[in-house]
């Protein structure tokens, strides 16, 4: 069955967080249903359509930004009281929009994550949970890493309490009590948990996650162990899921899944006969969608699914036929209904238009006086910077509240800019004095016209750290600017996981000295990225990474006084060693350093380094002989005469030459690790041979793996 929706806009609020709009149930079957929703300015709004018009119900006075809003009840009625979070406060309110309740919380963060329960409140801040039942204070959890989202088990259904938070370090921490009853690894940084079918499925026990990167799952909690169903990967390189809700959206009696996405893709997953997810529809909006839900806003009886945007526009994809009918002969022709609205818009923005004009010109009257004063207009930005696993780049997402003007990109370490296919601004690039100032790159990104985000992808090279700034500057006057840095960090294209290969030939760095356990974590963060900034509970901690670019591994221990490090690639552990001792000389602390070095691991570094080498060579190899491959074959009119790898090269060139530029030096940076690990071997044995750089990479062009493997044994 194909899924037709038009789009409607209802109203536009102010900037929204995660998961601030929700839709009270409906009066009675098949009716429209009420929109409530909050926003950065901490207004409450609640509305409903009548003849096509948007009808407030209640609104309240500004006041603390609203990070969370969740609907409550009697347990097993509907529910209908609208809770909301902001700052440290939880405050409730009738569907009227009567204020009845009060909660100031003893969390000394902002409230990030919420859900209720009957009398059961669930708060999540940064780091710490806390579990209030009627307001008072039944159980604390402080968590390893940041928390995006938390929620229960339907007591009504599985009787017994089960929250579960989603955390950054990929985890679902299943609690009971203040304790944990088990830890699920998932394949992404959760962002959002929603109870399967809104209930939690057949057994109440199913969840449903989606991840930072924009993977999708069903787990089923258990009391023992987790039981993983089913996952979707992020095949398309879509954006992170930031909501989930379940509506039968499809009309056939089964709840759909409905997702909505930070790059503005809504989608609709309907379940076969296995019960596995079907993608059955997908529509993309311009900015990032914050709330999604499936019910009736617009008309009776017509279902649809309502979002919210991060600019705060509350947007209704609609089973409502489109206002157009076939009139005679054929043609299309609006409804009066619709006529009546159009010429109504029309009205109102010319008014608006004549206003904007007034203070225009007022505004630049008063400009002109001697007492005027100027005031820089505030906007929000909403960015992200990740690290993607499946090609080893990071990813800068920017969101602004407004249209973008321009963007200019500054670092000042060396970094590739890569092509993004949904990204249709204009680049151009200044020449940079690196020697004097420190500039490696300086770009310009030119937006289109409304053009409201803005995505980047970068890569970096392991070993050079610094900082790279973003100034975003919107079509506002007057004109101004905002700043955002984000951190290149040493070992930037590592990876938190959860398990190593551990029969792998390690090389181990150990750090020994006069430094506490808070001081080795801040070298451990200055380092590395996925770090939780603090430090973990206990004495002593082990992180695992992953290099999401070589595939190598590495496992940091820690305590206070010692720092044991090891690696299966030479580059990692003696990158560590020169920054964790510039970071102690820095702080003036005297370390002990010992470095064990495994001969082996050499070698099984180079055959990681193998399979992606021979592949790029090849690569380039093929895109070189396009060129005249084409001649020949307009020359010669066809291309019978060629062997057959030349006509396979001729057929597959536009997808060879668009994966080409899609890793502009992906080939050199292959060449710049295999030489840095060259040179890293014999640095620590006291050996310099960076004389003899020319002759590997000589080798290196008449590649061998043999004869490179050779070369590294005999120097």
């Amino acid at each position: 069955m194909d899924l037709h929706l038009n789009r409607a806009d209802y109203l536009q609020v102010g900037v929204t967080s995660q998961k601030t709009m929700k839709l009270l149930p409906a009066g009675k079957p098949g009716a429209a249903q009420k929109v409530v929703i909050g926003d950065h300015d901490g207004v409450v709004l609640c509305f409903g359509m009548k003849k096509g018009e948007v009808v407030t119900v209640f609104k309240t006075l500004p006041g603390q930004k609203i990070a969370r809003l969740e609907l409550g009840g009697v347990l097993n009625m509907p529910q209908e009281k609208i809770f909301i979070a902001a700052g440290s406060e939880i405050r409730g309110f009738t569907k009227r929009g009567k204020q009845f309740f009060f909660f100031e919380t003893n969390l000394t963060e902002s409230i990030k994550a919420m859900h209720i329960s009957g009398s059961d409140l669930f708060l999540s801040a940064s780091y710490i949970y806390n579990h209030y039942c009627d307001c008072k204070d039944q159980h604390y959890y402080l968590s390893g890493d940041k928390i995006n989202d938390v929620i229960c088990l339907p007591v009504e259904r599985v009787s017994r309490i089960t929250p579960i938070l989603a955390c950054q370090d990929r985890l679902l921490r299943v609690l009971q009590g203040s304790d944990t009853m088990y830890e699920i690894e998932v394949p992404g940084p959760p962002t959002v948990l929603a109870l399967h079918n809104g209930n939690g499925g057949d057994s109440g026990e199913d969840l449903v996650f989606g991840t930072s990167d924009g993977k999708l799952g069903l787990v089923q909690i258990t009391t023992s162990k987790p039981i993983h169903k089913w996952e979707i990967r992020n095949e398309k390189k879509r954006g992170g899921i930031l909501c989930a809700d379940s509506f039968d959206i499809m009309g056939d009696g089964v709840k759909d899944l409905l997702v909505g996405r930070d790059d503005g893709m809504v989608e609709v997953y309907c379940f076969d006969n296995a019960n596995e997810p079907v993608l059955c529809f997908n529509q993309v909006l311009s900015e990032s969608v914050t709330s999604i839900q499936g019910g009736r806003v617009g008309k009776d009886d017509y279902d649809e699914i309502v979002v919210s945007t991060y600019s705060g526009w509350v947007t209704g994809l609609t089973t409502e036929p489109g206002p157009r009918e076939a009139g005679a002969g054929g043609e299309l022709r609006l409804s009066q209904e619709m006529q009546n609205r159009i010429y109504s818009l029309r009205s109102e923005l010319e008014h608006l238009q004549y206003k904007v004009t007034q203070e225009r010109e007022k505004y630049q009257q008063s400009s002109q006086s001697s007492k005027a004063k100027s005031a820089v207009p505030s906007f929000s930005i909403n960015d992200k910077f990740t690290l993607n696993k499946d090609d080893a780049s990071y990813s800068l997402v920017l969101e602004v509240q407004t249209a973008i003007d321009n963007v200019l990109i500054q670092s000042d370490v060396p970094i590739d800019l890569l092509d993004v296919d949904k990204n249709s601004a204009v680049v151009s690039f200044s020449s940079c004095d690196s020697e004097s100032n420190d500039n490696f790159l300086l770009a310009t990104y030119r937006c289109q016209a409304n053009t409201t985000r803005l995505e980047l992808k970068i890569r970096s090279i392991e070993g050079q750290h610094g900082t790279l700034q973003a100034y975003v500057t919107p079509r506002i006057q007057p004109k101004t600017c905002q700043v955002r840095q984000y951190l290149i960090k040493p070992l930037s294209l590592h990876q938190r996981t959860h398990c190593i290969d551990h029969d792998r030939p390690m090389n181990t760095l150990t750090l020994t000295g006069q430094f506490s356990f808070a001081e080795v974590h801040s070298w451990v963060v200055f380092c590395l990225p996925e770090v939780p900034e603090k430090p973990p509970v206990g004495e002593c901690v082990t992180f695992y990474f992953q290099n999401t670019f070589l595939d190598t591994q590495l496992e940091s221990t820690y305590r206070k006084g010692e720092g044991v490090f090891k690696s299966d690639n030479i580059s990692t552990i003696s990158i560590l060693k020169d920054v964790l001792s510039k970071e102690a000389t820095k702080k003036k602390i005297n370390l002990n350093i010992s470095y064990e070095i495994n001969e082996v691991s050499v070698r099984h570094t180079l055959e990681l380094i193998h399979p992606k080498l021979e592949y790029q060579l090849l690569l380039t190899k093929k895109v070189q002989l396009i060129d005249a491959l084409k001649e020949l074959q307009v020359h010669e009119g066809n291309t019978d005469f060629l062997i057959p790898e030349y006509r396979c090269i001729l057929q597959e060139a536009d997808h060879l030459q668009e994966e080409y530029k899609k890793q502009p030096a992906h080939l050199e940076r292959l060449y710049g690790m295999i030489t840095d690990l060259f040179i890293d071997k014999f640095k620590f044995k006291g050996t310099n041979v960076k004389t003899k750089v020319p002759l590997l990479l000589e080798i290196l062009d008449s590649y061998d793996q043999n004869a490179l493997i050779a070369f590294f044994d005999a120097a």
